[in-house]
């Protein structure tokens, strides 16, 4: 789906919010539905570790906000979001420029909406993997996001 205008803006904001942007990390794409964004973090001397490779906070911090901010949007405001929790597995350093992709299907956003009339609380996890250039997975953080109907 292509970047619409709102969307793209809606990226530069991000990238030019001073706490992300310190992250080292780059909104990339913006589906203009908000369901799929696209990140990269360089290797670069703000991103480097002491031993050379990619400094894991960084790989956290370039996702972190991100699955909360996207469902607040898709869900409305009849809605409440959280982060509930979060982990790291770091399977391989970081030794290019990592890229993550993050989709959130219409069945899944209508899924919490279901059970939302049902049950007054959901959590759900979700999985991130930051992958090299060469396609391997270097790390995968696990979100739950907590959800609850205002």
């Amino acid at each position: 789906m292509a970047e619409a205008f709102k969307s793209r803006l809606m990226r530069w904001k991000f990238n030019l919010y001073p706490v992300y942007r310190r992250t080292g990390a780059r909104l990339t794409y913006i589906s203009s539905d908000l369901r799929e964004v696209h990140i990269k973090l360089p290797l670069n001397w703000k991103t480097r570790n002491y031993v050379g490779t990619i400094f894991g906070g960084s790989m956290y911090a370039a996702v972190d906000p991100l699955y909360m901010v996207m469902l607040i949007n898709i869900l409305g405001p009849e809605y409440i979001v959280w982060d509930k929790a979060a982990s790291i597995k770091f399977k391989q350093p970081g030794r290019s420029t990592l890229r993550a992709e993050i989709k959130i299907t219409k069945a899944e956003t209508d899924y919490i909406r279901k059970t939302l009339k049902e049950q007054t609380k959901l959590d759900r996890t979700y999985q991130i993997e930051l992958v090299d250039e060469e396609g391997t997975v270097c790390a995968v953080v696990e979100k739950i996001i907590h959800f609850k109907k205002k």
